[in-house]
Formats: structure tokens, sequence, C-alpha cells
């Protein structure tokens, strides 16, 4: 019965009075593929040009979430040489504002995503990135490095990124967090490579060449997004608003976005600040401290990688955020307690991994809360919004309780640290909270239907 209604239906839609033209044209307006007919369900989940979405995902991510990775070598040479007279919590804030507009500027970019704009948004955004780059090079004051690396940086980011993550869910959906942890990788290898760069070329040829040799790195990197990155399906034809109401009651996407608020705040305050705490508390050599971010971010490539994996395995990508935010959090508490060259280590190696599952299953995880296709870019730049403002309070927080004293001791240390890991406790239970919801959802959904 339906197969014999169905055609009459849409034939009534395109034409109310479909005798008055030839059969053979309504055909062709029936068979005109439309958003609806390109559903989720439809999406390749692989091939050549699939995966060459993966590839420029990752060229992107490394040229964005890899500056923020990898500032915690830029925060230690400012406070050491370039910007002395500067306060650590000051310092902080350039970070925290180039990482705050990379998330919180998805309220933005996100619905312009679901427009058609992804080109634009690319374009304009890599060029931003690398110019600040180059202009960073050339900074001597405390209010040109927040200029260049923290705004310029920061806008250049708020336009590529959060594009970049919701193209892939145009590709993928039974692999999802697979790909989306594959194209996250290139956030810690680029945590890990630029630093070691600059600490050896510093040295030998200056600050401004050892910045521009990372910009021209960037340039490089840059060619594959433009030549290969586009995005699937056609631009939604109705004019988005930069905040999807429905979201607000959404009861296991609103909790989830405030677990990822905890998650964020917290979750960068040892990348920005293990180095610092490795010298004062002379756990390594000061030419072994600046390698103590290019280990965590080593380790955290796999770190992306394994969660995505397990996170198709299982269909949860929320539960295992939430784990891995746990086991950041007992690592958190743990590093209190650390006083020697083995345990740093340790803790940097076990801390990278984990801290990267919580990056790269934080869209999977939005993309699994978002039903509706066409509303992806607007939740998603919403989510992100949030964990920008977390990001961006998070550390200089943490600076502030640290202080200004050129040594501080050892109660300031630990309100830092213990800052960070109750944030990422909240986090944890708030986003695994989310992840039972939505297994017990499933599971009540399965018995109705029996």
């Amino acid at each position: 019965m339906s197969d014999t209604t169905t055609p009459t239906r849409v034939q009534s839609e395109i034409d109310p009075d479909p005798a008055q033209h030839d059969p053979a044209t309504t055909t062709e307006k029936i068979e005109e593929p439309t958003v609806k007919e390109l559903d989720l369900s439809h999406r390749p989940d692989g091939g050549l040009d699939a995966w060459l979405q993966v590839l420029s995902a990752w060229c992107v991510i490394f040229s964005t979430f890899g500056l923020v990775n990898c500032f915690g070598v830029y925060q230690s040479y400012y406070e050491q040489v370039l910007l002395p007279n500067s306060s650590s919590s000051s310092i902080s804030w350039v970070g925290s504002i180039q990482g705050f507009l990379l998330l919180a500027g998805g309220i933005f970019s996100g619905p312009l995503f679901d427009m058609g704009y992804f080109r634009h948004l690319l374009y304009s955004g890599l060029f931003l990135i690398i110019f600040g780059q180059f202009m960073t090079s050339l900074c001597t004051e405390y209010y040109q490095v927040l200029l260049a690396q923290g705004l310029c940086i920061g806008l250049g980011c708020a336009l590529t990124f959060p594009p970049t993550t919701a193209a892939l869910s145009q590709y993928f959906s039974r692999r999802i967090a697979l790909a989306t942890g594959l194209a996250s990788s290139g956030s810690p290898l680029a945590g890990t490579v630029l630093p070691i760069a600059f600490n050896q070329l510093v040295d030998r040829l200056g600050f401004g060449w050892a910045t521009r040799i990372i910009a021209f790195i960037l340039l490089g990197v840059a060619v594959v997004p433009l030549m290969f990155f586009k995005t699937r399906l056609p631009p939604s034809k109705h004019r988005r608003a930069l905040i999807d109401m429905s979201a607000f009651t959404d009861v296991p996407f609103m909790i989830f976005v405030v677990g990822s608020f905890f998650c964020f705040m917290g979750l960068y305050i040892p990348f920005f600040y293990i180095e610092l705490f490795s010298i004062e508390h002379s756990l390594t050599s000061d030419a072994f401290a600046p390698y103590m971010v290019a280990i965590m971010n080593a380790v955290s490539v796999p770190g992306r990688i394994v969660p995505g994996i397990i996170s198709d395995f299982i269909g949860s990508p929320t539960i295992v955020m939430g784990g891995c935010a746990a086991l950041s959090c007992i690592l958190a508490f743990a590093w209190i307690g650390i006083r020697n060259h083995g345990g740093i280590i340790v803790f940097a190696v076990l801390y990278g991994g984990f801290s990267g599952g919580v990056v790269s299953s934080h869209p999977s995880g939005i993309f699994s809360l978002t039903s509706d296709h066409t509303r992806m870019g607007t939740r998603l730049g919403m989510a992100c919004f949030v964990a920008g403002v977390a990001l961006l309070i998070g550390t200089p927080i943490a600076g502030a309780i640290l202080g200004t004293d050129d040594n501080a001791n050892e109660a300031k240390w630990d309100g830092l640290i213990a800052f960070c890991a109750i944030s990422m406790f909240l986090g944890a239970c708030l986003v695994l909270t989310t992840g039972v919801m939505g297994k017990l959802r499933l599971r009540q959904k399965l018995r109705d239907e029996i």
C-alpha cells in the first residue's frame, strides 16, 4: 500500500496538478535528491573522498588546537625571557583567549556553516592564523602578544575549528568517533613537534625566527585543506539563529554541556603549568623541562584515537568522555604528591593520554545527542562556546591561585592542583550522567518496541 501512495504524495507536493505536465518531467522531479533524502543513514562512512576530509580536518586541527596545546612552552618563555615583568596569570590570558575564541567562536561559525559558508570560513580563518603567527614573531610587549597570538590567531581558529568538526559528520555515521579521533590527533602531534622545534630554534635563531619558522610550517600544512576540504550536503534553506532554543529543553544535551564546561575549565591547567612546576620543584633540568609539554602531547595522539575506536564499539562517546575525564581527575589529585623525576614523567604520560580522550570525544558526544542534522553546526557552536568560556577562565584562575611570587609556595601549588582536580571531578560526574541517561533511554525504547 505504501509503495503506491508514496510517489503520488511526493508528486502532489511538487505540482498540485500533475496531469497538466508530461509524466517524464514529473519523474525527473521526483528523483531529484533533496536534503531529506540525503539522510544521515546514507553517509558514505568511508571511501577516498571521506578519508581525504579526515586528512584535511587533521591539518586544520594541527593548525588550530595544536597551537593551543603548545602554548605551555610560550608561557614559560614569556615568564622567563620575553615578558619577565608580567605575571603568570596575565600571560596565561593569552593562551586562554586563544583557546576561548577557538571554541566559543563556534556560536557564530556554526550557523554560518549550516548556511553553506564553509569554504569562506576556511580561507579567512587559515589566513588569520598564519598572519597572526608571523605578527607574533615581531612582538616585544605584552599587549602586542595579546593582540597577535591571543586575538588574531584566536579569531582564525574560531572561523575554522568548529566547522571542521561539523563537516566530518556529513561523511561518517557509524565510524564518526573514529574519524573525529583520527582528525583530532593533529592537535597533540602539533603540540609535540612545535614545542620541540621552538626550543631548538629559539636558542640558535632567536624568538623571532623560531616563531616565523613555525608560521611557515602552518602555511605548508594549510595547502591540504585548501585543496580538498569540502562539505557534502547542500546548505540549510532556512536562516539559522545563533542559538537553537530547543536545546534548552533537551535535558541530556544540557547536562552534557554543563559537564563539558567543568571538564575544560580544569583540563588544560597541567599543560600550561607542568613545565613551571617541574622547574620550581627541581624535578627536571632546565634543559629537559620544556619537553614535558611535548611528552604530554605525544602520548595524547593514541589518547585521541583509541577512545574513538572504543566509542564506536560501545556506541556511547559520552560514557567514553566521562571515563577519560574521571581518570584525568584521579591523576590530577595524584599530581599533588609528585616530588621526583620519575613521578612527573609518569604523570605527564598518563594525563596526556586520558585528557586526549576528553577532547576527541567532545564533538562526537554532541553529534550523538543531536538527531536533526541541519542543526548540527548550531548545536556544536553552542556547546563549544560554553567549553570556550571554561577554557578562558580556567588557566587564569589557576594562575591567580599561584600568585606572582618568583617561587610559589607549596600551598599555592596545592591550591592550583586542587582547583584542576575538582573541576575535572564535577565534569566527569555530569558527562557520565549523560551517558547513563542515554543507555537507559535506549533500553526503555527497546522494551517499548518489544
